[in-house]
């Protein structure tokens, strides 16, 4: 072998151990050297992730800048509809799904969950004043709206078949719309895990009232990643993060915040009810 091919050939086996080297990074190591992690979320999900006036607020702004600053890192959030968010997530458009998203068996077998964030029980709004909806059970034979692709929306359908009348779902892009004709009279309620509605209820208490009791099973939010050794570390480094806001009281102040009171969640999320 020629010296001048011998050093061309050292070159190309030191590219190739580059590209090697950079496809190992895991996704921990990829954000750190970025200094940057890539959020995922919907904007219509009160008060986890909302539009108001013009800027991004919710709940889960408020964590995740306490995320990224544990981590040392910043956020860039990425913003698209919820049907959209585990696909982007599964492409690897962004690092983690802010979401939240309600812990199911289904998800738990294809993601991966962080601790849990928040109660996301399923339950429903009416309109206020609406007196033939006084239980869960009197939205037998109405229409009943939800998000689409939501967990809350499987659930309601899944209640629906226990009542002797059939309730009607309709499915909308987001909750605002599901709200907006709730507050028509163009469906009877709208089922969504009982944080957010009673959120709404408290905002527009002119408007809207809670049915009680919740009519789903227990269950809770987290945030989500993929589930693989690529996204471990990083996942492994969030859940981390939660877990010392929740031992300081960081999310408690932040869950009073926003709910106007804190949730007793487990540290590990939870074998799912449905």
């Amino acid at each position: 072998m020629t010296k001048r091919l011998f050093i061309k050939t050292l070159a190309s086996a030191a590219i190739v151990l580059t590209c090697a080297g950079a496809h190992a990074q895991d996704a921990l190591t990829r954000v750190k050297a970025a200094g940057v992690l890539k959020v995922g979320t919907e904007t219509a999900f009160a008060p986890f992730d909302f539009i108001k006036e013009g800027d991004h607020v919710g709940l889960n702004v408020d964590v995740f800048k306490e995320i990224a600053k544990e981590m040392g890192v910043k956020l860039e959030w990425v913003l698209l509809p919820w049907e959209g968010v585990f696909p982007g997530l599964e492409t690897k458009k962004f690092d983690i799904v802010a979401g939240p998203a309600t812990i199911t068996k289904a998800r738990v077998e294809r993601y991966r969950f962080s601790t849990p964030i928040a109660e996301a029980t399923v339950g429903f709004l009416k309109r206020k004043g609406d007196s033939s909806v006084m239980k869960p059970a009197d939205v037998s034979g109405k229409v009943v709206g939800a998000g689409k692709a939501t967990a809350q929306l499987a659930q309601a359908k899944e209640y629906g078949e226990t009542l002797p009348g059939k309730i009607q779902t309709r499915e909308y892009p987001g909750f605002n719309e599901a709200y907006a004709d709730l507050a028509a009279g163009r469906i009877s309620a709208v089922a969504n895990s009982f944080p957010n509605i009673a959120y709404v209820a408290q905002q527009r208490s002119d408007t809207f009232e809670l049915v009680q009791p919740p009519f789903g099973a227990k269950s809770y939010f987290g945030y989500i990643s993929r589930k693989d050794a690529d996204a471990a570390k990083l996942a492994d480094e969030v859940d981390a993060a939660l877990m010392k806001m929740k031992g300081d009281g960081r999310l408690a102040s932040l869950q009073k915040k926003w709910f106007g009171a804190s949730f007793d969640t487990p540290d590990q999320a939870p074998t799912p009810n449905f």
